[in-house]
């Protein structure tokens, strides 16, 4: 049967991040005391969507033409009145079960999504596109209210491959147990938490639950975020009130704002074109993937090569399969395919069903240099300077490395770095001399010198050329071909061929 789904092909430019904190203002019965959040697990989540190779990379198309109702200017970025923008969320909250409440915290998440992050919002309003039908289908089925699709915006930010600190997983972002006892499977080999389908069914039987619990959709909100247990020792410190602006400031601090987020994004995907924000979107939708179910151990880069799907494309719209393999099994594992994809993959099944799974071939780890009058290659550290206002995000977004990859190369445990400091972002090629390049140029091309990098845990093809420049991922695919036919794994050593040669 059809299947509707996600396809998550596409990758664009990189994009600027502002990565200042959100201002939480936390209400009590007395007073309102102001905090700044650095660690904001919402602006994590938008963070780490922009580091994507498929986001950062995709080629997003846009046409704000219908979509720009007041004549903006591109590059404009309005700033509207509060009393209009609470007067806006009031017109909301008269249509929807929710309460849209409108105070500083929750304007504090609206400048977040329209000012602060506006690039990202555009792409989420872009993504929403793949997602939204699938949550709608769902909700619809299950009677419930079809703004719960907002939720999935401020648990992952539209990333089905994210993982939070805390460990839970997808666009819903379960933790393992509860995953686990709402049917989804997970091994060593696949995580349905990442299955869009699978987690939204989830998703809506978990909320069903939580809502039967407080009969009130804001406290079920908060305990699918931080649990019932919480919630409930918050009603009792607050005297026993089960209205959530009253046990606000007893909840954990990072489920403060999480259903003030809720009303934000509500907000910016029913008025973002009143901020001359507009959606940017890959070139896939939800009716685009249909769908085949595999019961026979199979390799996506196999399926990819032979019907002309870009592998790391395919794997991103299969981030259920921990490492690109399905698992031989008696139950059936579902693998999304682009329509067309699915066709060619359906009239080669039987070829399929017959490939052997073998492991990559081992690496040769030593520098080659077989002629000794090729320009001796070395391989240096490559540095960057922080600015005021930068964070982690926006200097690995920069240098098209991921967070994990920068702190793992400096050393840091937390979040925290300071003005002047500076970081190690990667290596550079550097050769000898002028006199080697030239005579580089003359040898055949076995004669060359190679440096080699280490593959790390997220690293990509596309990832590893911008640490190197002048090397693209063509060249790395043609120096590495035996090794990325089977995708690349953490400790492979990858031949990058020296500037100049």
């Amino acid at each position: 049967m059809p299947f509707r789904h996600i396809a998550l092909f596409a990758l664009a430019t990189p994009f600027a991040l502002f990565a200042q904190p959100v201002e939480e203002v936390i209400y009590m019965p007395d007073t309102v005391v102001t905090v700044l959040l650095e660690d904001d697990p919402v602006i994590a989540n938008i963070d780490a969507l922009a580091r994507l190779p498929w986001i950062a990379n995709s080629k997003f198309t846009t046409d704000t033409g219908h979509h720009n109702i007041h004549g903006f200017a591109p590059d404009v970025v309005p700033d509207w009145p509060k009393e209009k923008v609470r007067v806006w969320v009031a017109d909301l909250d008269a249509e929807t079960p929710f309460d849209l409440t409108y105070n500083d915290v929750v304007d504090s998440y609206i400048n977040l999504y329209v000012t602060r992050k506006r690039e990202m919002s555009s792409r989420m309003l872009g993504l929403s596109e793949l997602y939204f039908p699938i949550f709608e289908e769902a909700l619809d089925r299950h009677n419930m209210p079809l703004e719960l699709k907002y939720l999935a915006v401020v648990e992952s930010a539209l990333n089905p491959s994210v993982h939070s600190r805390a460990g839970a997983a997808g666009l819903w972002q379960f933790m393992l147990p509860t995953g686990r006892s709402y049917g989804m499977n997970v091994t060593s080999y696949v995580d349905e938490r990442h299955d869009v389908y699978k987690s939204t069914e989830a998703a809506c039987l978990y909320l069903k639950h939580l809502y039967g619990m407080y009969d009130d959709w804001s406290m079920a909100l908060a305990a699918y975020n931080c649990g019932p247990g919480n919630v409930n020792k918050a009603i009792r410190r607050s005297g026993g009130s089960k209205d959530y602006w009253a046990i606000y400031g007893h909840l954990p601090r990072e489920t403060r704002g999480y259903v003030p987020a809720f009303i934000a994004v509500n907000y910016l995907f029913e008025h973002h074109a009143d901020h001359n924000l507009y959606p940017v979107a890959p070139a896939f939708r939800a009716f685009d993937v249909d769908t085949v179910q595999v019961d026979y151990a199979m390799d996506l880069r196999s399926v990819a090569a032979v019907t002309g799907v870009d592998p790391d494309a395919l794997l991103a719209l299969n981030p259920m399969l921990k490492l690109g393999v399905v698992p031989a099994s008696a139950k059936a594992t579902t693998v999304y395919l682009p329509v067309a994809a699915a066709g060619i993959y359906v009239a080669n099944e039987a070829d399929f069903r017959t490939r052997t799974i073998v492991a990559p071939p081992a690496p040769r780890p030593e520098t080659i240099a077989v002629n000794n009058t090729a320009p001796k290659a070395s391989t240096k550290n490559r540095y960057h300077t922080v600015r005021r206002g930068e964070s982690l995000g926006v200097i690995a977004s920069k240098y098209r490395i991921s967070v994990s990859q920068l702190k793992s190369m400096n050393g840091i445990r937390g979040t925290m770095i300071r003005a002047g400091q500076k970081l190690l972002v990667g290596k550079h090629l550097e050769t000898a001399s002028t006199t080697s390049e030239s005579k580089a140029a003359e040898q055949p091309v076995n004669n060359m010198a190679y440096t080699y990098h280490t593959v790390q845990p997220g690293d990509t093809l596309w990832g590893i050329a911008n640490m190197y420049p002048g090397i693209s991922v063509d060249d790395l695919k043609r120096l590495n071909s035996a090794v990325v036919s089977h995708g690349l794994k953490p400790g492979q050593k990858i031949k990058i061929k020296a500037q100049g040669s």
